[in-house]
């Protein structure tokens, strides 16, 4: 991801069950599109309660574009034989907002670290590759406040730069929401600051 682009890559919709097997080990992948870390273990939970037998649970996730966090988990597993493996996985196809995770079915036979390490990587990368990859534009909103006699002049502004209306009060006191690029965003920040009857926040 470019650190000076307004675009990002994700996952489109949740993956679920990819099975790779590895000596009589089962490994289960998951992948799902997610907004914030609450949503993350929410999920998690629920792959604990589906997989009860699961000797493991490990996952990565990765949130935000520009200055990004991760995570990643072995969930009992030797260190980074699992987790950072998956986290791999996630950066080799460059998507964001996004967690993987796998559970294990133990086969009886030890896999060997090496072996769990690629057992992990090759089950995250199957996950991922069965996921459709989109990329999204990172909007900025502004909320815009007027009067009601000044409703022509705003309208305008928003067509000529085309901004996407979220919401808006029309009445004596109005208030619209409008949605910009990121990379527009200090534009038409300058633009507003033009207009002295307009007040606005940036958010």
């Amino acid at each position: 991801m470019k650190p000076t682009s307004d675009v990002f890559k994700t996952i489109a919709i949740p993956i679920e069950e990819v099975l790779h097997k590895e000596k009589k080990s089962k490994f289960y992948g998951y992948a799902f599109p997610v907004q914030n870390e609450d949503e993350i273990k929410s999920i998690l939970e629920k792959l604990h309660k589906k997989h009860h037998t699961a000797n493991h649970v490990c996952y990565a996730w990765q949130l935000g574009t520009f200055n990004p966090r991760y995570r990643a988990n072995d969930d009992g597993e030797p260190n980074n034989s699992a987790g950072l493996p998956i986290y791999g996985q996630i950066q080799s196809y460059d998507v964001t907002n996004v967690l993987v995770a796998v559970a294990r079915i133990f086969g009886g036979t030890k896999l060997g670290v090496g072996g769990l390490i690629s057992a992990y990587k090759t089950t995250a990368q199957l996950t991922l590759e069965n996921a459709p990859i989109i990329e999204k534009i990172i909007k900025v909103n502004f909320r815009l406040l007027f009067d009601y006699q000044l409703m022509d002049k705003v309208m305008r502004l928003i067509k000529q730069h085309q901004l996407e209306i979220i919401s808006q009060k029309m009445e004596m006191n109005c208030e619209i929401i409008v949605s910009v690029r990121k990379n527009d965003a200090n534009k038409l920040e300058n633009i507003l600051s033009g207009i002295y009857e307009i007040d606005f926040k940036k958010n």
